[in-house]
């Protein structure tokens, strides 16, 4: 990590109160927050956004997870993916949808609600825009609340991913690297991917 991490002991009244309220409710203080901690009100508002998209939004956790896994590969976030890959697939994201989404490739989802869920995503990742056709169905699919939601998952673990990234948080080194381009923070040369 490109910052030390922080001494309990050794922290401002204000970033202890905020460590204790987050250590509280998640049972530890995870990576990001380490870093996230060395701006005390920003960490409690990310960490607030955070636990309703994670655990309260009206999306249900297979696609909360899948939104985290399609952000973390946009942004290429390795530590992203390896937390939470196994919940993803846990939760109902089929292996070989992970597998494609990994080396960038789309996936083939036999459920339509994941279908709908995966080109919303990333067409406002990777265009900025949504057709009228995408749009339609993902109100249709999810109401205007879910897709509200699913947006503002993306955002949040979009934000996660470039913090991961710009601070170089540790990349556990007892997982097998999930990109094929990918190696610690730089991009491979000569290994492409399909966009």
């Amino acid at each position: 990590m490109r910052v030390d991490k922080l001494n309990p002991e050794t922290l401002t009244p204000r970033q202890r109160e905020v460590f204790d309220k987050i250590a509280g409710k998640r049972g530890r203080l995870g990576a990001p927050f380490q870093v996230w901690l060395n701006s005390p009100e920003l960490c409690e508002r990310v960490e607030a956004l955070g636990s309703f998209l994670r655990w309260d939004s009206h999306l249900p956790l297979r696609l909360r997870e899948l939104s985290l896994l399609l952000a973390a590969r946009h942004f290429d976030a390795q530590y992203s993916w390896n937390a939470h890959v196994d919940v993803a697939l846990a939760e109902g994201i089929p292996a070989a949808a992970i597998d494609a989404i990994a080396r960038n490739v789309a996936p083939a989802f036999d459920n339509d609600e994941d279908a709908v869920f995966y080109d919303l995503c990333t067409q406002i990742l990777r265009e900025h825009f949504v057709s009228q056709e995408t749009f339609d169905r993902a109100v249709a699919t999810f109401g205007v609340e879910g897709v509200v939601d699913t947006i503002g998952s993306l955002g949040n673990f979009s934000m996660l991913a470039m913090l991961l990234n710009t601070f170089e948080v540790d990349l556990q080194a007892d997982r097998t690297p999930p990109y094929p381009d990918i190696r610690g923070y730089e991009r491979v040369s000569g290994v492409s991917v399909d966009a």
